[in-house]
């Protein structure tokens, strides 16, 4: 488990999940290890719990955490405010080929909603067309700081930045890396692999590269730029 500052693109800290566990306390446990004051945490819908939110409330941060069927009644409650009532902001975006359209809407979290620190739900619709064909899709999600400290447009963005993070991180990973098919599979020899990637990515982001792979073919046609890189990064 890694934690990515979606500015920087950059890999704060890593967790090796324990064997007989799962990612839900390893989050909390790779918190522990960082200054979360004021910074705002978002994350896959699994870790919507209750027990999370607290944690990083408690510890000064924020959070903004996607609702989906693992939460069921919160979902439903979310589901069930007055939308048609509330006011939109509305984006769009044309790139790869396709358009895609994004409504976002925002309340303050009614006394009822019974989440830790909820102070504002978020409905985001989004409506993607491709190549003539439409599919739309609707997200809600829960958000600690309050419709002023967060608008809409800010709140959705942070949604939109985590799942960027699939094309950011994981996916340099398993493409560009080909961390898939490596053969070190026992010990520690995963996490130490996985530390090395995760700091040839970050070292590359903060020097300013935005393609990972050719970046990494520019560092390897010379021995002192990697040297470079890890002096000035």
């Amino acid at each position: 488990m890694a934690a990515f500052d979606q500015s920087a693109g950059a890999v704060l800290g890593q967790l090796a999940v324990a064997s007989k566990s799962n990612e839900i306390p390893a989050l909390r446990d790779l918190l522990d290890s960082m200054d979360i004051a004021d910074a705002v945490i978002s994350a896959d819908a699994m870790h919507c719990q209750r027990e999370t939110a607290d944690h990083i409330t408690g510890r000064g941060g924020h959070y903004v955490l996607t609702v989906k069927a693992n939460q069921p009644t919160l979902r439903a409650a979310c589901k069930a405010l007055p939308w048609h009532d509330v006011p939109a902001v509305t984006t769009t975006d044309t790139s790869h080929g396709r358009r895609v359209r994004r409504t976002i809407k925002a309340v303050q979290a009614p006394d009822w909603i019974d989440f830790p620190g909820a102070a504002q739900i978020i409905q985001l619709r989004r409506t993607r067309t491709i190549k003539g064909r439409k599919t739309i899709e609707v997200v809600y999600a829960i958000c600690s700081l309050d419709m002023i400290a967060a608008p809409p447009a800010t709140v959705a963005t942070w949604i939109q930045g985590h799942w960027a993070v699939e094309n950011a991180l994981h996916w340099v990973r398993d493409v560009v890396f080909d961390e898939d098919r490596h053969q070190l599979r026992t010990g520690n020899g995963p996490q130490v692999m996985a530390t090395l990637r995760n700091t040839a990515i970050s070292l590359l982001r903060l020097a300013g590269h935005t393609k990972i792979a050719t970046a990494l073919r520019h560092h390897g046609r010379s021995t002192s730029r990697p040297i470079d890189l890890l002096l000035t990064a």
